[in-house]
């Protein structure tokens, strides 16, 4: 047994989709090149029979105890069913700092773009409200501008990353509020060509979430709540947390040189800030268990909120620009990946700057959301970037050979 891992027995409500159980972790072997050593924080883990979720957790363990993140959170869902729960370390670094959980609510940074602004973008394409290769100018007339080359910006282009805008420009130093910064993102000057070059954009989707809520006529956060949270049972799913949950939620920075506080839960991006917290970009707060259930009507599992040949659509890597790994929305994986190594080529996900991720293997049925706050406290460690990949092998490693 590796005593770098404390078990932790606090008690989580059980999930309606699985039948798993809240077990000791032990003999947690090596993974990666990761190994479990020292007074690691503590951790939990649940699991449905036959699962252990052991190697998971001790790449977890080990990034906390290498200052990858404070804590982090994790659910596995194959086919209609969640297999692996689990959460390990704290809120921050500190020893007295609260427990992650299972039910533990994080800041899913731009992981927004694909529960929130995107779904959004297919039920109104479903309902006929938008079309992907309608000019923005027409929804926005103000992108316009001298530059002609922006009256071939399409809906399409903003969801796949080939605008030809860039991927960030801080808004948030010239804006005080939220129509300032949409005014702002508005004159953003393109940089490439529309259509021949991808680059991933956040001033993109600030413009998209702008677009769909002119054409819905409400803010994205009420049109959300309505169409795709309270439907799929994503209680605990949100923009703009209440003053008490905000202690719930583990805090991504000791921000003093702008908002000169810490940020705990309210939006980490600053341009969201300044948009008071609901952009298309990001904002949006979410657990685990919620992550699996919006995961299911993507796979086309339990409720379903899309068609078969939207989902489609929508997930499938576009053509152009060459060498693209965007979807409509979403990302694909390519190597290497953060995805890890085992994901089949009919998968998308993607990736929130706080250090969470979403990634579904649509040809297996296999769903893995990982929630963390990696940015706590200065947004110095890159070591995600080691770990999530390490992470996801092991956990599709597992998946792959129980099932």
């Amino acid at each position: 047994m590796i005593s770098g891992l404390n078990l932790r027995t606090a008690y989580d409500p059980p999930l309606a989709e699985a039948s798993l159980t809240l077990s000791g972790v032990t003999d947690l072997p090596q993974a990666h090149g990761f190994e479990v050593i020292g007074h690691a924080a503590p951790c939990v883990v649940r699991r449905a029979h036959g699962y252990s979720g052991q190697r998971a957790l001790a790449i977890l363990s080990r990034g906390c105890e290498q200052k990858a993140f404070p804590g982090a959170a994790f659910a596995v869902a194959h086919n209609s069913s969640t297999v692996l729960q689990g959460a390990v370390g704290r809120f921050t670094y500190d020893e007295g700092s609260d427990d992650v959980t299972l039910s533990t609510i994080f800041d899913i940074a731009s992981v927004t773009k694909v529960v929130a602004t995107t779904a959004m973008t297919m039920l109104l394409y479903e309902r006929g409200r938008l079309g992907l290769q309608q000019p923005v100018i027409e929804i926005l007339p103000e992108f316009e501008l001298e530059d002609s080359r922006r009256k071939l910006v399409t809906i399409e282009m903003l969801l796949a990353h080939s605008s030809g805008l860039p991927a960030y420009v801080k808004l948030f130093q010239q804006a005080r509020d939220r129509e300032s910064l949409l005014k702002a993102a508005l004159q953003v000057p393109l940089e490439q060509d529309p259509g021949t070059h991808a680059e991933y954009s956040d001033i993109g989707f600030i413009l998209l979430g702008g677009l769909l809520e002119r054409i819905a006529g409400e803010t994205l956060d009420l049109f959300c709540s309505r169409e795709i949270f309270v439907p799929l049972e994503m209680q605990s799913t949100f923009f703009c947390p209440t003053a008490e949950l905000r202690r719930t939620i583990p805090p991504t920075r000791n921000h003093q040189d702008f908002r000169h506080r810490v940020i705990q839960g309210e939006v980490y991006d600053e341009n969201a800030s300044v948009m008071g917290g609901v952009s298309g970009h990001a904002g949006l707060f979410s657990k685990t268990a919620d992550l699996m259930q919006f995961s299911a009507t993507v796979l086309g599992l339990g409720t379903q909120l899309f068609r078969p040949q939207t989902i489609e659509l929508f997930t499938q890597r576009q053509a152009t620009p060459p060498r693209t790994s965007r979807a409509l929305g979403w990302d694909t994986p390519s190597s290497p990946s953060q995805s890890g190594k085992h994901f089949s080529p009919n998968s998308f996900g993607h990736l929130g700057y706080t250090g969470t991720s979403l990634w579904i293997d649509a040809q297996r049925k296999i769903a893995i959301a990982l929630l963390t706050n990696r940015t706590w406290p200065d947004n110095q460690s890159q070591l995600i970037k080691q770990i999530r990949p390490a992470f996801h092998d092991a956990v599709m490693e597992e998946v792959l050979k129980t099932s």
